[in-house]
């Protein structure tokens, strides 16, 4: 089975068991005046929470697989003109938070709306002429935030392709 067919399954699944919780609730108790909607329904209500708890193990089990397969999977992108591979769980996390992470510190190098000036401390004092100081490179920072302003999207676009070309690993 490949990603994409296991967390659609994982999804159908999520479905069935709402749609027996659902069952369970309105079907658990009765007062002494109606009928019973289903023949021996006691058992059919523990039929039902025994259905749930095995698609909750099946749910488990897919998700383990899924997390052996993104563990073992590795994936090259393409960033700023190279080459990089890591693991499908790697490139989760950096398109979650982490490539997002590393744009916010290039983003935070900036002039801090200072101004290069010319400015007489007292009078008869001489003029000075103030300058701007940087400890970055603007054209370096423009770069990275540029490259991880694009990673999401690479990621996104890779992982598309490699959640239905990929098999899952199984135990």
């Amino acid at each position: 089975m490949k990603l994409i067919q296991t967390m659609k399954k994982i999804k159908d699944l999520g479905t069935k068991a709402g749609d027996l919780r659902d069952k369970v609730q309105k079907h658990c108790v009765r007062l002494s005046i109606e009928t019973e909607l289903y023949p021996d329904q006691k058992s059919r209500v523990s039929e039902w929470i025994q259905a749930h708890h095995d698609i909750v193990k099946e749910i488990l089990s897919l998700r383990l697989a899924i997390q052996r397969t993104n563990l073992a999977t590795k994936v090259a992108i393409e960033l700023d003109g190279k080459h990089v591979t890591k693991t499908v769980a790697e490139w989760i996390h950096r398109r979650r938070d982490l490539a997002t992470m590393e744009m916010s510190i290039w983003s935070q190098l900036g002039d801090r709306n200072l101004k290069e000036q010319i400015i007489q401390t007292g009078p008869g004092q001489p003029v000075t002429e103030v300058k701007l100081v940087r400890y970055f490179d603007p054209v370096e920072r423009d770069k990275m935030l540029s490259v991880y302003r694009s990673e999401p999207s690479l990621i996104d676009g890779t992982l598309e392709i490699i959640n239905a070309t990929t098999e899952l690993v199984e135990e």
